[in-house]
């Protein structure tokens, strides 16, 4: 017996050739490096020169000393240290630089989340057309039986030529119908190797492990709370609300003084014939300290303040609609938890009624008391509670698993939980 490809197996493959999430993996480690750059503000910076040229010197006197031409080479070695002893724009960029790696570790996190919802919703779009596909040739396979019998009732004279018509139109049209879920079910799989980078493997399906189960806790309002601190897209808001008060703050820094440790040493060394002498070697050494006062910049730090000011209050705008957006998907998707398992429920005895329906239409039938139309009737309604009580079932989990999304819990061991309902044997 062939195994179908689990839930977690796609996601799997998922992580390793979608390039949504690898984009969002090398952004992570790009960002990674603001922390050390941002260090470096605070850290000594030493720089080393050297240089050598030839001098071809002619020197013109106004009175009448001869002339003197000179040719002779000169070098020059220079090693200079600063060290930043205060510079409150540099303490600050390194505070912005550890915010921007905490806010990089979130929306990795909610590149991570969006990746299960997304192999979620392709896995579950897959099964639920080829479950179409299923039902689809189940129907026409039914409805082809019947346009037999009918066509058999009429010539022996016992139906009009009515029941034939009617089951015959049944039947192009189920065959219209498996031709549609057919082709949705080709582009559906084309979905799903978009995220996976390979072929669509044969899938497992929802098996008798499935199970229906309320949200914890069973409380909106808990799940909407939740939702607005929680929800990585809030906190990723939040960390831009951050920067933008560190940035006004930089800005602002901008009219301090700053003071530098400073050191150097150079050696210049000339050849004979510099102003006519032998040659000189020249060795100097320096320590010291720099302060520097900002007076008048021509209004350039004021503006940058406004600047960072006009900003902060767009961060937090923004941080105001992320909230509100965690709490609408946080509704909506509770309720589609909580109405999903009443769905399904709803949908799983309108199964049972429809499969008795069926068959008592079928009884119905052969005693003189239904016709073949209502036969025909009842069997599409059979095929059509299948077809809902799929839907309904996938729309369930997707539901759940948006839920926890919304509330920043969706994680890894939520695509177990949901592979532990697949039936793996196919």
């Amino acid at each position: 017996m062939a195994h179908g490809a689990g839930l977690l197996d796609v996601y799997k493959q998922a992580r390793e050739a979608d390039a949504t999430y690898a984009a969002a993996r090398t952004a992570w480690k790009a960002t990674q490096e603001k922390l050390p750059q941002a260090r470096a503000g605070l850290l000594p910076d030493v720089a080393f020169s050297a240089s050598t040229q030839f001098n071809d010197r002619d020197i013109r006197f106004r009175d009448n000393t001869p002339a003197i031409d000179n040719r002779f080479n000169s070098s020059g070695l220079n090693l200079s240290l600063r060290h930043p002893l205060y510079r409150r724009q540099n303490n600050i960029a390194l505070e912005q630089g550890r915010t921007q790696v905490e806010q990089a570790d979130t929306v990795l996190a909610q590149a991570a989340q969006d990746l299960i919802t997304r192999v979620a919703q392709a896995y579950m779009d897959v099964l639920l057309a080829r479950d179409n596909v299923a039902f689809a040739a189940a129907q026409k396979a039914a409805i082809a039986e019947q346009l037999a019998q009918a066509k058999l009732s009429f010539e022996i004279g016992t139906v009009t030529i009515t029941d034939t018509h009617e089951a015959l139109a049944r039947f192009d049209l189920a065959d219209a119908q498996e031709i549609a879920a057919k082709s949705d079910m080709e582009v559906r799989q084309r979905a799903l190797e978009l995220l996976i980078g390979r072929a669509t493997p044969a899938l497992a399906a929802l098996g008798p492990g499935f199970r229906l189960v309320s949200p914890d806790p069973l409380a909106l309002e808990r799940w909407v709370d939740e939702a607005r601190i929680a929800n990585l897209q809030v906190r990723a808001a939040q960390f831009n609300v951050t920067l933008a008060q560190q940035d006004i703050e930089r800005n602002r820094a901008g009219h301090m003084p700053t003071l530098d440790a400073v050191a150097g040493w150079s050696r210049n060394r000339s050849g004979a014939g510099t102003i006519g002498g032998p040659g000189t070697d020249i060795d100097t050494k320096s320590i010291g300290v720099q302060l520097a006062i900002p007076i008048y910049q021509g209004g350039l730090v004021n503006s940058r303040v406004r600047e960072a000011a006009a900003n902060e209050e767009r961060t937090r705008q923004e941080l105001e609609t992320a909230r509100r957006n965690a709490e609408l998907q946080a509704r909506q998707n509770y309720v589609g938890v909580t109405s999903g398992i009443a769905q399904v429920k709803a949908l799983e005895a309108a199964l049972i009624s429809s499969r008795s329906a069926l068959e008592s239409t079928l009884l119905g039938r052969q005693v003189g008391v239904r016709t073949q139309v209502d036969v025909l009737n009842a069997q599409q309604q059979l095929f059509s509670a299948r077809r809902d009580l799929a839907q309904a079932r996938y729309n369930y989990i997707l539901a759940t698993l948006r839920l926890k999304a919304a509330a920043g819990r969706l994680a890894e061991q939520d695509v177990v939980a949901v592979n532990a309902w697949l039936e793996r044997g196919k």
